[in-house]
């Protein structure tokens, strides 16, 4: 995938078809065929004069056919209407294979040499150039609440006095635009780097800046990764000391994806007290722990409701849940946040109650669990970096 400059608007409206008609003239692999019959194009999202898409190639092979994915973005940004062209070649690998790395600058390697392999032969994760720390904050399913405890933890982080960035790995269902009431398009900046958006003196990015919020994202793994590992390497992220990664829900690529190839300094994980929710957040636990990722700890979110009108306490969820099982398997449990009307409020106003109300008892706890979060931090790096685990994705 690449991130080309911004050009002129035009008007004509862009289809799929126009689009595959433009590809049908780009040569396959071998010279011979194009891309359209050879069945390799796929993935293909439109979207305000924005086209996105892939192409699939033998893993071996990526280096050579970087002509091939330049030939093709050029004839699909000559198509009436197109704004931008990324394109991405989806690698296709055979389990066990050792595949050539992409070339240092191609769309499918980010920048900068590999990193030297460390003591004992594993190779050494390369950072973010400027950023101190990088955190992922998790879930093992969706609707517990994950986003809201992302954002209010990353502008908690910077209330204690920490420079923080925002990414938005949810490349499905991107969050963060609407909880920081952004909207408009990185600026490219120089080559492929984009300059992140501001949201209450954050560097943030996500993929809901570059696509309409009503375009669905239908992507096969490798494009995620694709799309997933430029949104961190290819943008001006500037002297940080920590990017707050919102996760999408789950154990799949972007996890995968985080924990292959970002030394992460370690995961938070947010799970309502219930014992379904507990059950999937055990799973994602265990996801980091298995591939060398500390765990900073579990937010039990929704964690009690307080009336408004009477004051009485009701555990809707249950309570306790995610602090039991925080002891249960030794990780830290960093902080109870209530089910109220005001988090939830603030959230889709895009005003989050940290920023909403600095002092109030909500941005408090939220401010809480980002001390505990960044002392883990801080306890982590001093006991040494994290090797990157040995980790082989299959189609």
């Amino acid at each position: 995938m690449r991130w080309p400059g911004g050009r002129r608007t035009k008007t004509a409206e862009v289809t799929r078809e126009a689009v595959l008609d433009a590809l049908k003239a780009v040569r396959g692999p071998d010279g011979t065929g194009d891309l359209v019959g050879l069945g390799l194009v796929s993935d293909i999202v439109v979207s305000d004069g924005k086209v996105i898409f892939s192409i699939t190639v033998p893993a071996e092979r990526a280096r050579e056919l970087e002509p091939m994915r330049q030939a093709a973005e050029r004839a699909v940004r000559a198509v009436p209407g197109v704004v931008q062209a990324m394109v991405a070649l989806t690698a296709e690998r055979r389990g066990g294979s050792a595949a050539s790395a992409p070339p240092r600058g191609s769309p499918m390697a980010g920048p900068g040499p590999a990193a030297p392999p460390a003591a004992g032969g594993a190779p050494q994760k390369p950072g973010v150039p400027g950023v101190g720390a990088i955190v992922a904050v998790a879930s093992g399913k969706g609707g517990v609440g994950k986003s809201t405890t992302a954002v209010n933890l990353a502008l908690a982080l910077q209330a204690i006095g920490l420079k923080v960035g925002m990414l938005d790995a949810d490349i499905y269902g991107p969050s963060l635009p609407r909880l920081l009431h952004l909207s408009g398009k990185p600026e490219p900046l120089h080559g492929r780097v984009l300059k992140p958006l501001d949201g209450y003196g954050m560097k943030v990015m996500s993929m809901g800046f570059l696509v309409d919020e009503d375009t669905p994202m239908i992507w096969r793994g490798p494009m995620v990764v694709s799309a997933l590992t430029q949104m961190l390497r290819e943008v001006a992220w500037g002297e940080l000391d920590v990017i707050v990664v919102d996760m999408p829900p789950g154990t799949g690529d972007a996890q995968l994806t985080m924990a292959q190839q970002v030394p992460l300094a370690g995961a938070v994980i947010v799970s309502t007290p219930q014992d379904l929710a507990l059950i999937d957040a055990r799973k994602g636990l265990n996801m980091f722990r298995r591939v060398d990722v500390p765990v900073l700890g579990i937010v039990e979110n929704m964690s009690y409701f307080v009336c408004p009108h009477c004051g009485g306490r009701s555990d809707i969820f249950g309570h306790g849940g995610a602090e039991a099982e925080a002891a249960r398997i030794g990780a830290p449990f960093l902080g109870a946040v209530p089910l109220h009307m005001e988090i939830r409020e603030r959230s889709d106003s895009g005003m989050p109650v940290v920023i909403a109300d600095p002092d109030g008892p909500h941005a408090t706890i939220y401010k809480e669990i980002a001390r505990r979060v960044w002392d883990g931090v801080e306890a982590h790096r001093a006991g040494g970096a994290q090797r990157a685990p040995s980790i082989v994705i299959e189609e």
